[in-house]
């Protein structure tokens, strides 16, 4: 589902990694602020899992709490471009984009893809859009592995590395990408991932609200909820609205799509490429990426001869609490942007 905020970038006849080929790619993205002269004021900037481009421009913006006018990824001085990532399901190409050879949805059989594909999609976006070097590269979860990657593929087209609730190396295997795909075997009109157009019918809409409400729990959401609103059967059905909306949103084969192709994905092997500084951001209280992560990811970089830093929020929001906690980091960005300038 394509955000009315988002534009498309299209490039036709696709080599993927894995040696599929691609009749088109299409890329989904937004950006804030104006492109400098010399191209080179823009951050790219790499969104979650389950997220979308739309990362700010107004408070439903999930990096709209560090991002904007005056604030510490200010919009009136950076240009900065949030794409959705390839096989997602917020307008790139993905296994709900039409397959050319059958005018039907890709579904289960979209092209094999990589991590790989993922960040060469968003290079030939920025050469598009006619960015130079980088200021950043700037990723949350799963973006924030694109960021490693990024820094140690494209170690000169950036001068900072911010991985944000991320993992230098992903530790996803086969067996859970089985686990996930026999949840939805479980609904009955499934057919194999084929349930185009039968989704609330088939039972995989119903499924997905109940994943979206474990992941939301599982971030730290749950808990901010709670804080907030002070009512347990408030948090609840703030949740189930929310869980609700994404999964009108979402799509099944995607969430299966992009957690395969994160199978296997590293940067360790090459991260002694990587040329910008990097300051890793983790919370204390993150149970998907683990605080005792950070510190021993520097270690191993800073071996490797990376300019590499450590910043750990103290926030009780867990993996979620980059985000919504920006307050407790968002000096430490400012002055690490501020030396990369």
């Amino acid at each position: 589902m394509l955000l009315p905020t988002s534009k498309t970038f299209t490039r036709a006849d696709v080599s993927l990694a894995g040696g599929s080929q691609l009749a088109e790619l299409t890329l989904a993205y937004e950006t804030f602020g104006t492109l400098a002269d010399d191209g080179n004021n823009a951050i790219l900037l790499c969104h979650g899992y389950t997220s979308h481009p739309h990362a700010g421009g107004d408070a439903d913006g999930w990096f709209a709490n560090l991002m904007g006018s005056g604030k510490v990824v200010d919009t009136d001085n950076y240009f900065v471009v949030c794409s959705n990532m390839l096989g997602s399901a917020y307008g790139s190409s993905g296994p709900a984009s039409i397959d050319p050879a059958t005018g039907q949805p890709y579904g289960p059989d979209f092209p094999t893809y990589s991590t790989t594909d993922m960040i060469a999609a968003q290079h030939a976006l920025i050469e598009h859009l006619g960015v130079g070097q980088l200021a950043a590269v700037m990723g949350y979860s799963y973006g924030g592995h694109l960021t490693y990657l990024w820094g140690c593929t494209y170690p000169d087209r950036m001068r900072a590395l911010v991985p944000i609730a991320g993992v230098i190396e992903r530790k996803t295997t086969v067996a859970d990408i089985d686990t996930l795909r026999s949840r939805f075997a479980t609904c009955p009109g499934w057919n194999g991932g084929r349930y185009y157009g039968r989704e609330k019918e088939s039972g995989v809409h119903d499924m997905m609200v109940n994943i979206r409400a474990e992941t939301l729990s599982n971030y730290g959401i749950g808990k901010h909820l709670g804080d907030t609103l002070g009512d347990s059967a408030a948090r609840d059905a703030r949740i189930a609205e929310q869980a609700e909306t994404w999964a009108e949103a979402f799509d099944a084969n995607a969430l299966i799509k992009l957690s395969e192709a994160g199978i296997g994905s590293s940067a360790v092997p090459k991260a002694g490429a990587i040329k910008a500084p990097l300051m890793h951001v983790l919370s204390r209280s993150d149970s998907v990426v683990p605080v005792s992560l950070g510190p021993a990811t520097v270690e191993m970089l800073r071996a490797k001869g990376v300019d590499a830093s450590f910043v750990e929020i103290p926030s009780d929001y867990g993996h979620a609490g980059p985000m919504i906690d920006a307050d407790l980091w968002s000096g430490s960005l400012r002055d690490f942007l501020d030396k990369s300038a």
